[in-house]
């Protein structure tokens, strides 16, 4: 006879489950937040604090600007943090905000960083300014969202923030009400801001390693704490705070790849040559690898083109330290040309209106071939985006164009979203794909539709 009556056992099945699903959830709150590595812990050693650190200063500007003004480092400085992509609207005055970035859970605006009293930060003490760069509170306690990259920001040393906001202080004050927000709850309550910060922003100034070498201390200093690299190349958890596990391994970022940049040699750039990463970083071009378009594009143009010879190298120090993620989806690019004649090099199976489109409006540039006679920064072959099947890159290139500043040409490319179908473009970047890169991918129109809502 059953001594334990049903209700019993329904009881005692019920406390087993509640049990285990609070491990579950210890577990996934150590494993993301609790263990989860910090952005230089890749290279293991010991790391002291700034004055406990008796080589070379890796914080500051580079040794040409050291007499320079306190406006002028900081100018030097915002600049490598790239402060005026993110709070430039198209259009719009520099540093006035209105910029909208367009995520998951609705659209974020980002805001007003002249001197302006009433919309910008006219009003900000140097105590708000250091808040803001480091804790992601704005003055009178506002949470900012973490689109602003304080988590990163916060590595930055007080005294490169008080040159930034000097020179930010130094412009022209500009009124420009931030436009109002628009995010589905619960990310629209600001204070949950708060916890997100609270659980993944140490809150902590940048210690150099004493293992590693001036060098390489600049350039994790630049790229963690300044240049905030990744912020749009390292994958997210489960709450939007970076993934250090697979550092620097590529991320999609405001419907644009941001591709891996670990010294992976197939999916990253460890096949890349030194001089090949410095050129990227400072013209937006390296021959064989690729041009830099939409946000790196931006990064190029407005920061990383105004740094210093020195600064570049060791920025490409520090990338090059970090070990290699394979990405899976990614193969390696595909280095010969395609056939000069338009009548080879892709399978009969592959949609004819991407090959009419191609025709009409690419080949004058890029050539069948993939090797542009015209502009070499219009070369397809070896290009990561062409030899990615997702081909989300070369999409947003065809929808909105590249406008380059930095680079050695100043070249262009037209936007052609207007003048082409959904269809035609999906079409479009199959034929691409297929034709110029190891793998074609299969873009519908549906992926160019959801594209198009997030330009």
């Amino acid at each position: 006879m059953n001594d334990s009556p049903p209700t019993t056992r329904a009881g005692r099945y019920t406390l087993i489950g509640i049990a285990a699903i609070l491990v579950a959830v210890l577990a996934g709150f150590l494993w993301i937040v609790a263990l989860a590595p910090r952005p230089m812990d890749f290279a293991g050693g010991p790391h002291v604090t700034l004055p406990e650190y008796h080589a070379e200063d890796p914080t500051g500007v580079p040794a040409e600007l050291k007499s320079a003004s306190l406006i002028e480092r900081g100018e030097y400085l915002a600049r490598a943090a790239d402060c005026a992509a993110c709070h430039t609207a198209e259009g719009g005055a520099p540093f006035a905000g209105g910029r909208a970035f367009v995520l998951p859970f609705g659209t974020l605006y980002s805001t007003n960083i002249t001197p302006d009293a009433a919309t910008g930060i006219g009003n900000y003490s140097d105590s708000n300014f250091r808040d803001a760069i480091h804790k992601g509170i704005g003055r009178g306690n506002t949470k900012l969202y973490p689109a602003m990259p304080f988590a990163s920001y916060t590595y930055m040393t007080d005294a490169d923030a008080d040159a930034i906001k000097a020179y930010l202080f130094s412009l022209k004050p500009v009124h420009a009400p931030a436009p109002q927000n628009a995010l589905s709850f619960p990310f629209n309550q600001r204070q949950l801001m708060g916890v997100w910060a609270l659980l993944f922003n140490p809150d902590k100034r940048f210690e150099p390693r004493t293992g590693r070498d001036p060098q390489w201390n600049r350039g994790a200093y630049l790229v963690e704490a300044l240049a905030h690299c990744g912020e749009c190349h390292t994958p997210r958890n489960l709450l939007q705070a970076l993934d250090q596990r697979g550092k620097f391994a590529g991320a999609v970022q405001a419907g644009w790849r941001a591709y891996n940049i670990t010294s992976d040699p197939k999916s990253g750039i460890g096949a890349w040559s030194e001089a090949d990463v410095a050129h990227y970083l400072a013209q937006g071009h390296a021959d064989g690898r690729g041009t830099a378009t939409g946000p790196m594009g931006e990064a190029v143009d407005n920061s990383l083109h105004y740094l210093t010879p020195g600064d570049i190298t060791a920025i490409v120090t520090y990338l090059r330290s970090v070990s290699g993620v394979a990405a899976s989806d990614l193969p390696a690019p595909k280095a010969s040309p395609a056939p000069a004649s338009h009548a080879e090099g892709v399978a009969a199976n592959i949609d004819s209106r991407g090959k009419a489109v191609y025709a009409g409006a690419c080949a004058g540039c890029h050539d069948w071939t993939g090797v542009s006679p015209v502009i070499p920064d219009a070369t397809l072959t070896g290009v990561r985006s062409v030899n990615d099947p997702t081909a989300t890159n070369v999409v947003q290139i065809v929808l909105s164009g590249a406008h380059r500043h930095a680079a050695d040409s100043g070249a262009t490319m037209p936007a052609f979203g207007g003048a082409y179908s959904d269809e035609e473009i999906a079409s479009l970047a199959n034929y691409v794909t297929a034709r110029f890169g190891a793998q074609p991918s299969a873009v519908t129109a549906q992926t160019i539709a959801a594209l198009r809502a997030q330009n």
